[in-house]
Order: structure tokens, then C-alpha cells, then sequence
């Protein structure tokens, strides 16, 4: 099976694993869907990641967080995809719950959360929301 878009795959295991309440979860290997975990984890939604090796692409092994029965990540969507692709300059990143979430842009200086992106005075893609 050919995948066109990685990124809204893995947002989908991770949001069908919360639903049924899965402590771990598998997702495909890359390098941007290891940035986005990592922005995931420093931003406390979920617990741990780690690389797990096959003879293929690999896959990453997602320790999903849970605060009383009730997931860190309340919603997670994507927003720029293959079909249409959204871009932002800098003065126009958005904000995502006035605050409360986080939105991931992957700029020139790499994958980074919508603080970081103002903080720096850089725009690009708009890959996804969490809150």
C-alpha cells in the first residue's frame, strides 16, 4: 500500500489508539513524524517515543500520556495536506486555542511549534494542530 500522506496517517493511529485507550502505538518511521514526536513529547503530550528497527522503513513506538483516564492530546488534526498545502508568513502564524494548543510548522530552521516560530520571525507550512 502506497502511502501519499504520512503525516495525516500517523495523526489517525494516534487518534483512533486514544479513542479506544491504548497505552502504546506503532506509527511508520521518518524523520519529519520523528520531529513532530519530538515537539509532542517536549510539549508534554505524550509520554516517550523510540525507534524500533526492521529491515524496512522502521517504526516508531508511541508511549501515549493520560491524565486521569483522559488523554493529554484532546484533539489532533492535520491542516496542510498533498491536495492543498497551507502556508503562513511570520506575522501571520496562527494560534491554536489562544494558546492552550499548539500548532507544528515546518520552517526553513526545521519542524517547530507555533511559539518557536514566532519567537524566531519565521513562517512555513502549517502541518497540524494539537490540543
Amino acid at each position: 500500500m502506497s502511502r501519499s500522506d504520512l503525516i495525516a496517517d500517523v495523526f489517525t493511529i494516534i487518534r483512533n489508539a486514544i479513542m479506544i485507550k491504548r497505552e502504546i502505538v506503532d506509527v511508520p518511521a521518518s524523520n519529519t513524524i520523528k520531529a513532530i514526536l519530538g515537539i509532542l513529547k517536549d510539549e508534554g503530550y505524550i509520554e516517550n517515543f523510540k525507534l524500533i528497527e526492521d529491515k524496512k522503513q522502521g517504526l516508531v513506538r508511541v508511549y501515549l500520556k493520560y491524565i486521569a483516564t483522559k488523554s493529554a492530546i484532546r484533539n489532533i488534526k492535520r491542516i496542510s495536506r498533498p491536495g492543498l498545502r497551507l502556508y503562513v508568513k511570520h506575522k501571520k502564524v496562527p494560534s491554536v486555542l489562544r494558546g492552550k494548543g499548539i500548532a507544528i510548522i515546518s520552517t526553513p530552521k526545521g519542524i517547530m511549534t507555533d511559539k518557536s516560530a514566532r519567537q524566531e520571525g519565521l513562517g512555513g507550512e502549517v502541518i497540524g494542530y494539537i490540543w
